[in-house]
């Protein structure tokens, strides 16, 4: 069976090379998006944020989450300055992405030479996965691994589940899925 184009004809043979070869390439990312609902990654660490969702200031944008949480973490990790002037300090961390985050997020990306619009999307975070180091556990894919965010002024550590799910803790020494769905670190 033949099926013709434009600029010629295909066979279907071409076509179901050129499908599989598609799909073969979205099923084996290097991480995941937030289409799944947390931070997440997979094998090495390096990477594993920069496909992450968009957070902003503003409606929708998971602006109310556990991984704005963890954003809010880098910031107070990285010292960024507030609206206030001073620096992003723990209290600040309430998974809220209001103007005071979206504040400090233009700070840390102006220190970073990113386009300081405020926003977190793949170029931010995956700036930021430059500053985790390991700790120790397993980089292989089920293998739980423990990292650490080293900042400018702070570091703090990271837990990468067996399925990839990112997790950190709060000022109250609990655990945190950093999930785009739900905030429990308020």
């Amino acid at each position: 069976m033949r099926h013709r184009t434009r600029g010629g004809r295909l066979t279907a043979a071409a076509i179901s090379f050129l499908t599989l070869g598609a799909l073969a390439a979205g099923v084996t990312p290097a991480s995941a998006a937030m289409s799944d609902g947390y931070v997440r990654g997979y094998d090495t660490f390096a990477g594993d944020w920069g496909d992450e969702g968009e957070l902003r200031h503003g409606l929708g944008a998971h602006n109310n989450s556990n991984a704005v949480c963890l954003w809010q973490k880098v910031l107070w990790a990285e010292g960024a300055q507030e609206k206030d002037l001073s620096t992003f300090d723990q209290a600040d961390i309430d998974g809220h992405f209001g103007e005071n985050t979206e504040h400090a997020t233009r700070s840390l990306q102006s220190r970073w030479k990113l386009d300081n619009d405020g926003v977190v999307g793949n170029l931010t975070f995956g700036r930021a996965d430059n500053n985790l180091r390991y700790a120790g556990g397993s980089e292989g894919r089920g293998e739980q691994l423990n990292v650490t965010y080293r900042g400018r002024d702070w570091s703090f550590g990271l837990r990468r589940d067996g399925q990839g799910v990112y997790s950190f803790y709060d000022g109250a020494g609990h655990r945190r899925d950093a999930g785009y769905d739900d905030n429990t670190c308020d």
